[in-house]
């Protein structure tokens, strides 16, 4: 098997305000062209690398950018604004002040735009095959929503669409106030932790979760408040109806986000054919860093290499 090589990237996504530097990661084996290309696009609480390149020793197949890789894709993620290497509140790479903004679903649509345009410039790549969890779910919908030729089939896993019926986001309503008085909210291990004890302990082993909030602190102390404030007080921010590409909708059984009635709901909106929704057994909410994390592995991986059909009527 080739070796597995990591490249990184830089971007600039044009706003009002001025430039912001975004970046971006790229993994394969043997070389990049001609591969399917995998975006990878990341929730409210951490950057990008944490979630879809993390190792943990004694765990096999940890990050899903080398398991992808090792099947012959091409696999991204990119740190929206306010995360991980790109420009956050005070912090740009260019050593200017940031953009004091909360970085809100809206905002990382566009992020994911800025970042396609560059790829397709670098790489050649015009279509993905796009996956996001939770807030990244969103952003990944809502970009799909606005680009449908750049997203070839969607993954929307811990997904929300009025929120309705999920008990995380009634307990976090509570916290509104507090969200929209600042841009950024402190993260700590202790936070880390309490996104795998909230709703069911057991689905997560401990050098996991410790490997996770290790990766994700060395980036981050703090987060934009945006995606929580949307997620409490402003959905829907996407429509079903104008979702028009292949779409999988990915639950973990016991997750306390992606409420089933929501989610249902939303599904039969869906107006393209080729549509699926999956509850993974033994999940809760960060699907990656689960015990069961290789069998949401398998289930991407059948949609994203789901046989064009023969017939479509």
């Amino acid at each position: 098997m080739s070796a597995i090589t990591g490249v990184e990237h830089w971007t600039t996504k044009k706003t009002a305000d001025g430039d912001v530097r975004l970046f971006l990661w790229e993994k394969y084996a043997g070389s990049p062209a001609g591969k399917p290309a995998v975006l990878f696009v990341h929730g409210s609480s951490m950057a990008s690398t944490p979630t879809f390149d993390l190792t943990v020793p004694g765990r096999p197949h940890s990050s899903v950018m080398d398991w992808f890789a090792e099947r012959g894709f091409v696999c991204w993620c990119v740190d929206m604004e306010g995360y991980g290497r790109s420009d956050k509140a005070g912090m740009r790479a260019s050593g200017r002040a940031g953009r004091d903004i909360p970085c809100d679903i809206a905002n990382g649509a566009a992020d994911l735009a800025a970042a396609t345009e560059y790829i397709a410039t670098a790489r050649g790549v015009t279509s993905f095959l796009t996956y996001g969890i939770s807030s990244g779910a969103l952003r990944a919908a809502l970009f799909a929503q606005q680009h449908p030729d750049r997203v070839s089939r969607l993954a929307l896993d811990a997904f929300v669409w009025t929120g309705a019926g999920a008990p995380t986001l009634e307990q976090r309503r509570k916290k509104l106030p507090q969200f929209l008085a600042t841009n950024r909210r402190p993260i700590d291990r202790a936070f880390v932790h309490s996104i795998f004890e909230r709703d069911h302990p057991d689905c997560a082993d401990k050098a996991t979760v410790e490997a996770f909030a290790d990766a994700i602190l060395a980036l981050d102390d703090s987060m934009p408040n945006g995606t929580y404030i949307d997620m409490c007080s402003k959905l829907p921010v996407v429509d079903p109806e104008r979702i028009v590409v292949p779409t999988l909708v990915l639950r973990g059984q016991y997750d306390g986000i992606a409420a089933m009635d929501d989610l249902v709901a939303f599904f039969v909106r869906l107006p393209h054919p080729d549509r699926q929704f999956t509850v993974m057994q033994g999940i809760s909410h960060a699907s990656f860093q689960q015990k069961n994390y290789l069998l949401v592995y398998q289930i991407l991986h059948a949609w994203f290499t789901q046989p064009t059909p023969a017939y479509t009527g």
